[in-house]
């Protein structure tokens, strides 16, 4: 249904699907800087998982799953500004957040 109607909109619903400035801040807008391990990354959600801190740094993590990674963070969040990340876990991020990866062997 392709038509236009009386305002030269063609199709369904005009302005919807993640216009910026809408909706409240429904996550995808949500873009701070994060450093893994010395390097800034633009993040646009609102938390990241340890499996994704971990690519950020390890691009091949996915391959290796037998090598484990101690993942820390500080200037975080206002209640747990600093701590672990472990795996299966994640955190609300913010803008400058410092996360460290190391790597702790074979699992």
């Amino acid at each position: 249904m392709a038509k236009d109607d009386n305002n030269g909109h063609r199709g369904g619903n005009p302005g919807q699907g993640g216009n910026p400035g809408q909706g409240g801040g429904g996550g995808s807008d949500h873009t701070v800087t994060i450093i893994v391990e010395g390097t800034a990354h633009e993040w646009t959600k609102k938390e990241i998982t340890y499996d994704e801190v971990v690519t950020l740094e390890v691009s091949d993590y996915a391959q290796h799953p037998e090598i484990t990674y101690s993942v820390t963070y500080k200037k975080g969040q206002g209640n747990k500004p600093e701590g672990d990340l472990a795996k299966g876990e994640s955190v609300k991020v913010k803008d400058g957040m410092i996360f460290n990866v190391s790597e702790t062997g074979q699992s």
